[in-house]
């Protein structure tokens, strides 16, 4: 019999749809908005998520908004808190609930995410503020002679305890495993990474008790670092990302939602709808949970100004259909061109 949380893990990845990652910290957020001449106020901020939760026809492509703290906690212009404005378009509210990623003590170079300490206290106010999942990101470090073993199974154990916890209050865990990107390290460094941090995060979620079918996986693709001299065709980081993922991830796990990490929004839906087309097994949906990637363009749009909303609704609005598009194994280079006004 199918649980709550198994219904939902499922809803969220229902045919072509994916996440809208908006979980970005005030910090990073202030970043991104002076990168256009935005002031970073609380209001400004408010005005720039709003624009994505409003935007019109959006749950024909999203099933979930990951939020934040500030934001699950903020209102529309006219009052509406922003959890019912998405629930009211059919999308699916969410949380992340993990306080970053700091040095690991006696490790340098690594990091481990922190926020276990009253975990349950907080996974109850946002259940009770109309959350219905969360996200914990760990990120792991690439080169030569990293990650270690203790950063990976540090990591690992603070996922599956995060996880853990998330199905105790009724939320589905969104687990994320991020093999960084920065680094020269090649696309086999990052399959070898990427594959072992895979299957230390699913033996610590099996030693945690956590059920597979109520929860989703949001993993890097398989790419060589930044500074690597040979980069990866689209198709070699297909195969390589199916390839893993069949090796490591359970077919009892619903949903695959992939991480653009730091790729520009064209590439990511490239390599999306590649991996959608690959011929073999495929048990769980293969999905996305974009941030940057489904943001960036709408940004670049509104500049701050509520004038530019509605072409910054358009240019989000068209995003998410390409990207929907490659889930489905429907995208293809001539979209890019093609305006989508709603």
């Amino acid at each position: 019999m199918m649980t709550m949380l198994d219904q939902t893990a499922r809803a969220i990845v229902a045919d072509g749809k994916g996440l809208l990652a908006a979980d970005e910290t005030p910090h990073t957020l202030t970043a991104r908005l002076a990168a256009h001449g935005i002031e970073s106020t609380p209001d400004s901020r408010r005005a720039y998520r709003e624009l994505f939760f409003s935007t019109p026809g959006i749950s024909d492509f999203i099933g979930g908004v990951i939020l934040q703290d500030e934001t699950i906690h903020q209102k529309s212009a006219s009052g509406v808190p922003f959890v019912d404005l998405l629930a009211g378009q059919g999308v699916l509210p969410g949380i992340k609930v993990d306080n970053g990623a700091k040095p690991l003590a006696g490790a340098p170079g690594e990091l481990v995410t922190e926020g276990l300490d009253g975990l349950r206290r907080r996974l109850q106010e946002y259940y009770r503020i109309g959350a219905r999942f969360a996200k914990w990101r760990a990120v792991i470090a690439v080169s030569e002679v990293l990650p270690t073993e203790r950063c990976v199974q540090a990591n690992a154990h603070a996922l599956a305890r995060y996880a853990a916890l998330c199905q105790e209050q009724g939320l589905v865990p969104i687990v994320e495993p991020e093999v960084l990107m920065e680094g020269a390290h090649t696309i086999e460094r990052c399959e070898e990474v990427s594959g072992h941090v895979l299957q230390e995060v699913f033996d610590a979620l099996d030693d945690q008790r956590v059920s597979l079918e109520g929860m989703l996986l949001k993993p890097n693709m398989v790419i060589a670092g930044h500074d690597c001299l040979v980069q990866a065709s689209i198709e070699e980081v297909a195969i390589a990302t199916l390839r893993t993922l069949i090796r490591h991830v359970p077919p009892a796990v619903p949903g695959v939602v992939f991480l653009s990490g730091g790729q520009d929004h064209v590439t990511a839906t490239e390599h999306l709808g590649v991996i959608s087309r690959l011929g073999g097994p495929k048990p769980w949906k293969l999905s996305f949970s974009y941030g940057r990637a489904l943001q960036d363009e709408a940004l670049a749009a509104w500049g701050g100004r509520s004038e530019n909303v509605p072409a910054a609704q358009n240019a989000f609005y068209h995003r998410a259909l390409c990207d929907s598009a490659a889930v489905l194994g429907r995208y293809g280079s001539a979209m890019e061109s093609e305006s989508a006004p709603i």
